[in-house]
């Protein structure tokens, strides 16, 4: 077969443990068959990042404005086990949380579905999409684990010399505490991202917070998200026949579990981390989750929303067959490929990407499930009479590329 030769690479930044072997099988069995992959390589594992003092992942950031697409494997954020375990210079920040900075842009995560899953909440007949803020909040904070009693302040040194101080609180011991900032452009930059992204799609958007305990910080958001709705996308929402409100996060999570789903929930960065994940559980699986980053000049960044499968990499350095999901790695390097087809109006990529999204699917369909699956698909496809072969993550990938030979 001729290989679809690429006329601009991608970024490429690698990454951790399960998910990082997985990356390597992915394009040795569906990608490099097919397509002659041009991209900037970034090596983001926690040994490299931990040599380069975290450099590799600022420069991946460059290079992601640069080139205007990046898929990203998924990668550690260290703990103090990480620490020990790894024996780090420093318990590095999440890459994530860096690049996101870097590009200030707005994660949009949907689940993959499939015909023989039915979500776990049985009102739910389409995706829902978690439009999460992508700066600052607790990824980039700073914290003080204290030693004794005393007082601690927030204050702000304004550029005019002027200050203002407040007490966040006086403890009799030890304690802790925690200071997180946002930029008002960052904010307003998430709500034009947002709002743009429904419009294209045709979907509702809800958002949440918790603006009657956080009256300043998350009342910020409210009142940013509103006056940038009102001011620019009122009437265009109304034009097509779509709406937009707000509702207390706690409020939201019970009209979520009762909706029928179809809309994109909007949300703070923590909160979008969470509940996107209690979406994509309740879909079927984490690894069934697609998830890419939106800056606000049109950069993407894909990866898996998911983690480095630790529990899996462990049992395969002991030379363990494990049954890892592969398809959110699969489908950031299809979304990141078939993004860089369009910006290159390069159809026959775009084309590509498409048919290994369907077949990753169609293979699911015909009862070659990963370990995962089994349990959420046996009950639909012993239905359809359908007999259901458990994999392992090579095996899974070679039928797939024995289908796309066909």
């Amino acid at each position: 077969m001729s290989r679809i030769v690429m006329k601009n690479p991608i970024v490429e930044m690698d990454g951790d443990e399960m998910t990082r072997v997985i990356w390597k099988w992915i394009k040795e069995e569906l990608l490099d068959p097919f397509v002659e992959l041009k991209t900037e390589y970034y090596d983001l594992g926690l040994p490299h990042r931990d040599e380069t003092g975290d450099q590799v992942t600022i420069d991946a950031a460059e290079a992601t404005k640069r080139l205007g697409v990046a898929v990203k494997c998924a990668t550690i954020t260290p703990n103090v086990q990480r620490m020990s375990e790894y024996k780090l210079h420093q318990m590095w920040k999440s890459p994530n949380g860096t690049i996101r900075g870097m590009l200030d842009g707005t994660v949009f995560r949907a689940p993959v579905m499939i015909d023989c899953i039915h979500p776990n909440v049985k009102t739910w007949e389409k995706p829902i999409t978690i439009a999460r803020h992508a700066y600052g909040d607790i990824y980039k904070n700073t914290e003080i684990r204290t030693t004794e009693g005393g007082t601690c302040e927030l204050v702000f040194t304004g550029k005019s010399g002027a200050v203002t101080r407040k007490e966040i609180q006086t403890l009799e011991g030890p304690g802790i505490f925690q200071g997180v900032h946002n930029k008002e452009k960052s904010i307003e930059s998430y709500a034009r991202s947002v709002f743009s992204y429904a419009l294209d799609v045709k979907q509702d958007v809800w958002f949440s917070t918790k603006d009657t305990i956080s009256k300043i910080y998350d009342g910020c958001f409210k009142e940013i998200m509103q006056r940038v709705y009102d001011e620019e996308y009122r009437e265009k929402f109304e034009a097509a026949g779509l709406t937009y409100f707000y509702t207390l996060i706690d409020d939201a999570v019970a009209r979520v579990i009762r909706s029928k789903g179809g809309f994109i929930w909007a949300l703070k960065n923590y909160d979008g981390d969470v509940m996107s994940d209690m979406v994509s559980t309740a879909f079927g699986s984490l690894a069934m989750m697609t998830s890419v980053l939106v800056s606000p000049d049109g950069v993407y960044e894909y990866e898996a929303a998911h983690g480095t499968v630790t529990r899996h990499y462990y049992r395969y350095l002991k030379g363990e067959t494990t049954s890892t999901n592969p398809i959110a790695t699969i489908f950031a390097w299809t979304g990141a490929l078939r993004k860089r087809g369009e910006l290159d109006g390069q159809k026959e990529l775009c084309d590509f990407a498409e048919r290994l999204e369907k077949t990753c699917l169609s293979v699911l369909e015909a009862g070659y499930l990963t370990k995962d699956l089994v349990p959420l698909a046996q009950e639909e496809l012993g239905k359809k009479g359908i007999e259901i072969h458990q994999m392992d993550t090579m095996s899974y990938l070679k039928k797939v590329r024995e289908e796309m030979e066909k």
